[in-house]
């Protein structure tokens, strides 16, 4: 175990620096042009997303915490003594605080695509809780990844917050799923969040709230290319763009060109017509049903879930087949 003195251990298996690059020349040269909505998640744009998370529009987070407030001491007594916690895109690892609190947990093992922004979270949780063994992950979690080399006394027990598996085309999330049920193993079991079907007036609120912190968030993808590419966007020139398909029961969320433009990364010129879409992410929404068979469909046997007291939000304890 850490003494209160040390720091989280950190690895770091993070992708090439050109990973992002070839993304966004890859998309852009599209028909339909889209940038993966990892690469939203750099050290700007996690703070950003840490201010959404507090915007009044945006219920996923607030209402998420309340629930593993309200059952902590129920998800210990189920996960067990002596876990390991896994974190599949930790961010500022708010939420995993209550759990930390009410869990008998030997080690927790943060996992997170952005580097100084993981570093920092590893680091504040390991002070705050000095007798945890705290080893961080660079990483991007949608691939398979080694977890550290130690005994584990109890279950693995994954946790992946905040509707991020709505990122996932359904097809996707099974196959994410599996990974994960993979990498737990006989025993493990993981703790999901899943943002329930709802009136599109709430969504769309959720996905471009008033103050405008969605939309920077969103457009900070352009500035990101612009200081790591050395790109020309003109931010101006373009605005966040987030809708709900009741029909494909998802978010949209796009950058829109406002106007015909031309921009030059890495030396290649791209055209956008005025009103033309760049897609950064999907954000599908389930039923409580819906989602179990998808985690069965993985590999996971539900067991329980929960919700808040306007179904707006459910958190699921899945376990692993042995």
């Amino acid at each position: 175990m850490r003494s209160n003195a040390q720091l989280a251990e950190f690895h770091d298996h993070a992708p090439q620096e050109d990973s992002f690059r070839d993304a966004v020349l890859e998309g852009l040269a599209r028909s339909r042009k889209a940038i993966p909505c990892r690469f939203l998640y750099d050290a700007r744009g996690s703070a950003l997303f840490d201010e959404i998370c507090r915007v009044p529009e945006y219920y996923p987070t607030r209402t998420e915490l309340r629930i593993l407030e309200d059952r902590a001491g129920e998800i210990a007594a189920l996960i067990g003594p002596h876990c390991q916690l896994i974190e599949f895109g930790s961010g500022s690892s708010i939420k995993v605080r209550t759990l930390l609190d009410a869990l008998d947990a030997d080690a927790y093992v943060p996992v997170d695509i952005s580097r100084d922004h993981l570093r920092r979270a590893a680091d504040d949780l390991a002070a705050d809780f000095p007798n945890l063994d705290v080893v961080a992950i660079c990483a991007d979690y949608h691939h398979p990844f080694r977890l550290p080399s130690r005994p584990v006394r109890g279950r693995r027990f994954g946790f992946f917050p905040g509707s991020t598996i709505g990122n996932f085309e359904p097809d996707e999330a099974v196959d994410f799923l599996a990974m994960c049920a993979d990498l737990l193993g006989d025993g493990g079991a993981m703790l999901v969040g899943i943002d329930l079907k709802k009136d599109a007036a709430i969504l769309d609120a959720a996905y471009d709230d008033a103050a405008g912190v969605t939309a920077k968030f969103s457009l900070n993808l352009l500035a990101r290319a612009n200081r790591e590419l050395g790109a020309d966007f003109d931010i101006t020139r373009f605005a966040h763009d987030a809708h709900y398909e009741e029909g494909a029961g998802r978010v949209e969320i796009y950058i829109r060109s406002l106007v015909h433009q031309k921009v030059i990364i890495a030396g290649r010129r791209f055209h956008l017509a005025q009103g033309e879409r760049i897609h950064t992410e999907y954000s599908y929404k389930y039923t409580i049903p819906e989602f179990r068979d998808l985690a069965r469909s993985a590999g996971f046997r539900p067991t329980m879930s929960w919700t808040d007291a306007d179904d707006l939000f459910s958190v699921h304890y899945l376990e692993t087949g042995g």
